[in-house]
């Protein structure tokens, strides 16, 4: 074993690694969330859709700067240790590896599941399920849970034991996924346009004043895209391993970024030529993709967004793989010498990976049981009262994102205080547009969340006294 990883990223597998982190499952489900949230006003959804844009843009090139300029292990750890201090690059670190990171590919894995087996049962309706599909079978029943634990598995073992072909995934599920995006967004658009129907022009024009029962639905709707907008950040894991990072990262970032945003706004945009928005808010975009290419295309959608969501979930697994990792490598965490070392035939640190997979079997129990089959469901507490709620349970796929974003916070406002040799442009205006984002995330997610903040502060009050307790130092 040694403590060294090698330089084996270029620049065009960095920016797969980005766009294909973000662009997974989000674009294709929260978009139906988008138009539910605000009962079909396009207009409002485009809002959102690039208000959460510009607010990962705002974060990257805040990021970006201090890419340029520190260089250690794992990025954001890093700029985090550098601008406010060691403890809390610790903690940063700690929540990443415990929380962010492994809540976000057990629900990517189940997602391949999900989809996989949409997939099949559509090509295939007799497929034999326990639970029948059309009773939820792909979504609750054990070959989806079975499945899930599968993709875990194999995910692991691509980026604990071939880290290059851990790559090639990300790589080639980017190219893969960005085909019926790109689809839809071209060919939508103009039959919505000229189409007999004129559904795009006829879902814009009757766009209502008149958004739901939600008293904040552009919030509630901003809330839905930071899920479909998040991972991008993981990509600044790989900096130890990715050739002169200090050039290539902060370039991967925004001209990742920005394709991801010009993605989404122009899918979502073109999934409104496919089909009403009250058909689009009830059955997703699988019929718009039905309207315009026919049943067998629509059907392979399917398989397109199983395979979006396997490279999403391998680029969150390189996360898994290294979080313990970035820890020991500075001294810190339980035990560094164990999962500070790097083996010599993988160069991966394999003892942090196997910590990683434990963990996401750890939060796999808890979404199966608490979001997915809703075990505790039915218990609620402060009934009759605003605050009635399910206690300990709260969305994994939106509320450590947004914690992360209150995170950067202090990050940003130092960057500010201590980089007195940059540019007034790098050294204010990136980061106060940063912050600004990040404080509208966070609001968003209280109105939008409401008791499910309280039971899931409470979780991570817990995880990080305990963070404090394993750290050495």
């Amino acid at each position: 074993m040694e403590n060294k990883l090698e330089k084996r990223y270029g620049l065009f597998t960095a920016i797969c690694m980005v766009v294909g982190i973000v662009i997974g499952s989000g674009v294709f489900f929260k978009a139906q969330t988008v138009l539910q949230k605000t009962e079909g006003n396009m207009p409002l959804g485009i809002i959102a859709w690039a208000l959460g844009g510009f607010i990962m843009i705002a974060c990257i090139l805040a990021f970006a700067s201090m890419a340029q300029k520190y260089e250690k292990v794992n990025g954001v750890v890093d700029y985090a240790e550098a601008t406010v201090g060691p403890r809390y690059g610790y903690y940063l670190g700690w929540f990443m590896s415990i929380i962010y990171y492994p809540t976000l590919t057990v629900i990517l894995a189940w997602l391949s599941a999900r989809y996989t087996l949409v997939f099949i049962t559509s090509c295939w309706p007799n497929f034999p399920l326990v639970i029948p599909a059309a009773q939820g079978g792909c979504i609750i029943g054990p070959e989806c849970m079975v499945l899930m634990m599968v993709f875990l598995v194999c995910a692991y073992v691509v980026n604990a034991l071939s880290p290059k072909l851990a790559g090639l995934v990300q790589t080639s599920t980017t190219v893969i996924k960005l085909i019926p995006l790109g689809l839809m967004a071209v060919v939508g658009i103009i039959v919505g346009l000229v189409g007999p129907n004129h559904m795009l022009v006829s879902n814009f024009a009757t766009a209502s004043g008149n958004v739901g029962s939600s008293s904040t639905p552009l919030l509630a709707s901003v809330c839905a895209t930071s899920f479909a907008y998040e991972g991008w950040v993981i990509a600044t894991s790989i900096n130890a391993e990715l050739k002169d990072a200090k050039r290539n990262l902060p370039k991967a970032l925004i001209i990742g970024g920005l394709i991801v945003i010009i993605t989404y706004i122009s899918y979502y945009i073109g999934v409104a030529g496919g089909a009403s928005v009250e058909v689009l808010m009830a059955d997703g975009a699988t019929q718009a993709f039905v309207n315009i290419f026919g049943g067998l295309l629509g059907n392979i959608l399917n398989l397109f967004i199983a395979i979006s969501c396997v490279g999403t979930m391998n680029g969150l697994m390189l996360g898994c793989c290294r979080g313990v990792y970035s820890l020991a490598a500075r001294g810190d965490g339980p035990n560094p010498e164990l999962f500070g070392s790097v083996d010599k035939k993988s160069n991966m640190p394999s003892n942090s990976a196997i910590m990683g997979l434990l963990l996401c079997a750890f939060w796999g129990a808890y979404f199966i049981f608490a979001s997915v089959l809703e075990v505790w469901g039915g218990v609620k507490v402060f009934s009759g009262t605003a605050f009635e709620s399910v206690p300990f349970s709260f969305d994994a796929s939106e509320l450590p994102i947004i914690s992360l974003y209150a995170m950067y916070i202090p990050m940003f406002i130092n960057w500010m205080r201590k980089a007195t040799d940059e540019t007034p442009v790098r050294r204010y205006v990136f980061p106060a547009l940063a912050i600004l984002g990040s404080l509208f995330m966070v609001y968003a997610c209280l109105v939008g969340h409401k008791m499910e903040n309280f039971w899931y502060l409470i979780v991570f009050a817990v995880i990080m006294f305990l963070g404090g307790l394993a750290n050495r130092k």
